[in-house]
């Protein structure tokens, strides 16, 4: 049996696009880097892991064959540069290579509105990748969503509803652009009714569709509906622009660190432009009718764990910030300034147990200790491992403290007693550090 192969099925839409054509009995093989545990117990047999940008046309051909796919859903795309690769090799490189490995087999390549217009590197790849694949002579067609509204929360979606949630306006400028959206089951749909035309024998397909509902709120509005969705309260101000313009700086140092945070100064600039485009093409080509605004976030669960995560998605990214600057503060301070009064404490603590030369290497020691554990908790690939570090580090200074030095229990500066609100602050950082 043919098979569609969902490339990039971890992300918000590959994802949903899986699960709603599995949910309508389409074979479905989903590809990705790498998948969340949720996401591999979801899809089961279907899920393969394979760095899929890396591959050569041959390899890719090979691997689309064993999966048996006649169509292939391209939903693999990059912010900008970072640790998962450079804009250009997705968004060009990657579709170059894929429509020579798809000659018999149909595209459908997941773009944004207008690439042509924007200024972004981010907008130029896409615009570049679209051309390769109008080129390519093969069946494709190409859809561009406007801001994708899902039950998934990932990335702006995620952000919005934090806003939403906690009652946070933005800038007049930017909430004032244009922001059309897409209901994420009409992606689905629309693979759906190209899937089963290119399987009836329509083999000249060659679309570039704006996938978007007709309708065409600003940024405020989307907000003010995602607001009314999860009972959030109406905001009491806006934000400076200075503030963003070091949301977006404060995204962009992370996104080096390896995170993927939606207030990178690509996706700003991007929301400026605003997302609109002309839907009328597609629903006439595909006899599709798309939902509204009222509709897509109506699929949104406003349930108590709607809110929470809502309210807890800007916790994690302070959290993360927080904890990882307090060790490497810590471990710093120890080795500067506070060296002699750190050193002072371990002399106390190992009293009886060593000399001054060992209460020295001790405690230059424990504050490397420190800011390695810092530096573990803030690079994205490390950050878990580096927290539950935290956890066993913290744990075992009490344990050792309150062994070689109980009495500081009872210190005028509660050394010990601070580190229990540290626990705390680390399980609950623990708790939200899942991305998807």
């Amino acid at each position: 049996m043919k098979k569609i192969a969902i490339l990039g099925a971890s992300g918000l839409i590959g994802q949903s696009i899986a699960e709603e054509l599995r949910g309508q009995g389409f074979d479905v093989a989903a590809l990705a880097r790498r998948f969340a545990t949720a996401q591999r117990a979801s899809f089961g047999g279907a899920a393969i892991e394979t760095p899929l940008v890396d591959l050569d046309v041959v390899a890719l051909g090979k691997l689309l064959d064993r999966c048996a796919a006649d169509v292939v859903v391209n939903c693999i795309g990059v912010l900008q540069d970072g640790p998962d690769g450079a804009a250009s090799d997705v968004h060009e490189g990657f579709v170059a290579r894929l429509a020579v490995a798809c000659k018999n087999r149909l595209v459908v390549h997941i773009s944004i509105p207008a690439p042509d217009a924007g200024e972004t590197a981010f907008s130029r790849t896409k615009a570049a990748g679209e051309t390769i694949l109008r080129a390519s002579g093969g069946a494709f067609a190409i859809l561009r969503p406007g801001f994708v509204v899902a039950p998934i929360a990932y990335g702006g979606g995620a952000l919005l509803r934090a806003l939403a949630a906690l009652g946070i306006g933005l800038p007049r400028e930017l909430g004032s652009a244009p922001f059309m959206i897409t209901a994420v089951g009409d992606i689905a749909a629309t693979v759906a009714t190209l899937a089963r035309r290119f399987r009836a024998g329509e083999r000249d397909m060659c679309f570039v569709w704006d996938v978007m509902s007709p309708e065409r709120p600003s940024v405020d509005e989307v907000l003010a509906a995602l607001r009314l969705r999860l009972g959030g309260p109406k905001p009491l101000a806006r934000p400076p622009e200075w503030l963003l313009a070091f949301g977006g700086f404060a995204g962009d140092l992370a996104g080096k660190l390896g995170w993927r945070p939606p207030t990178r100064s690509t996706a700003i600039a991007e929301i400026r432009r605003g997302v609109s485009g002309d839907p009328r093409g597609w629903m006439d080509e595909s006899g599709l009718a798309p939902g509204n605004l009222v509709q897509a976030t109506q699929a949104i669960s406003a349930g108590v764990q709607e809110r929470w995560f809502a309210r807890l998605y800007l916790w994690k990214g302070a959290a993360i910030a927080g904890l990882a600057l307090f060790w490497i503060a810590t471990g710093f301070i120890s080795l500067t300034v506070g060296f002699a009064e750190a050193r002072a404490l371990m002399a106390q603590a190992t009293d009886g147990i060593g000399t001054g030369d060992a209460a020295t290497l001790m405690t230059i020691a424990t504050s490397l200790l420190d800011i390695a554990l810092g530096c573990a908790i803030a690079w994205r690939r490390w950050s878990r491992a580096g927290l539950v570090a935290s956890l066993a580090v913290t744990l075992a200074y009490l344990v050792a403290g309150t062994l070689l030095a109980p009495a500081l229990w009872g210190g005028a500066l509660g050394p010990y007693l601070k580190d229990l609100p540290l626990l705390l602050a680390t399980l609950a950082a623990l708790a939200v550090s899942d991305d998807r």
